[in-house]
C-alpha cells in the first residue's frame, strides 16, 4: 500500500512557525528529516521552499503554488495537492513537509505521521492543523535528547484505517 507521509516539527501549541523559519534549531530533527525523506519525493508549498532556499538534495522536489508561471531550476511546479499526488502516483512513499495550508489539504489523505513534539508553547504565525488523536495508533515514540533547555520527541503514528 502507498504511504502518503506527513512529516512536522511542532510545539506543545502546534507552532510550525514563525516569520517563515523554524523557531527552534534541533540537529537531531534535521538529521531525522533528511534520513526519513532521502530518495522520496518530498512535496511543499512554495512558502516553505522559500524558506528551505533551494531543492533538497537526493529528493523530487515539487512545490504547489498557484502561480502558474513559476519556474524553480531542480523543482517540479504544481498548482495542487491533488497533481502533485498524481505525478508522483509511481512512488510507494512521498512526504509532505509543509507549510500549514498544504499540512491542512493532506491531512484527509495521509497515512502516516512523522511529528516532532517540541515541549515548548511558542509565539508563531503557521500552525500543524488540529487532528482527531483517535484516528490515529503511535507506532513509536522516541524522547530526544534535550538541546539548549528544548525536550523533544519523534513520534511516529499510523492512521488507524492504513492497511499494514
Amino acid at each position: 500500500m502507498r504511504k502518503i507521509s506527513v512529516i512536522a516539527a511542532m510545539s506543545k501549541n502546534n507552532v510550525i512557525g514563525i516569520d517563515n523559519t523554524l523557531p527552534w534549531h534541533i540537529s537531531d530533527d534535521l538529521k531525522r528529516f533528511k534520513k526519513l525523506t532521502i530518495n522520496h519525493p518530498i512535496i511543499m508549498g512554495r512558502k516553505t521552499f522559500d524558506s528551505i532556499g533551494k531543492p533538497l538534495k537526493d529528493r523530487q522536489n515539487i512545490v504547489i503554488s498557484r502561480n502558474r508561471d513559476l519556474t524553480i531550476n531542480g523543482v517540479t511546479i504544481v498548482n495542487s495537492l491533488e497533481e502533485a499526488i498524481n505525478i508522483t502516483s509511481d512512488q510507494p512513499n512521498i512526504f509532505i513537509i509543509g507549510g500549514e495550508q498544504i499540512y491542512e489539504m493532506a491531512m484527509p489523505i495521509a497515512t502516516h505521521l512523522y511529528l516532532t513534539e517540541v515541549s515548548l508553547f511558542i509565539d508563531g504565525d503557521a500552525f500543524f492543523p488540529k487532528y482527531r488523536k483517535d484516528e490515529w495508533v503511535v507506532a513509536e515514540s522516541v524522547p530526544g535528547k534535550t538541546v539548549d533547555n528544548i525536550d523533544y520527541c519523534f513520534v511516529d503514528l499510523i492512521k488507524k484505517t492504513t492497511r499494514l
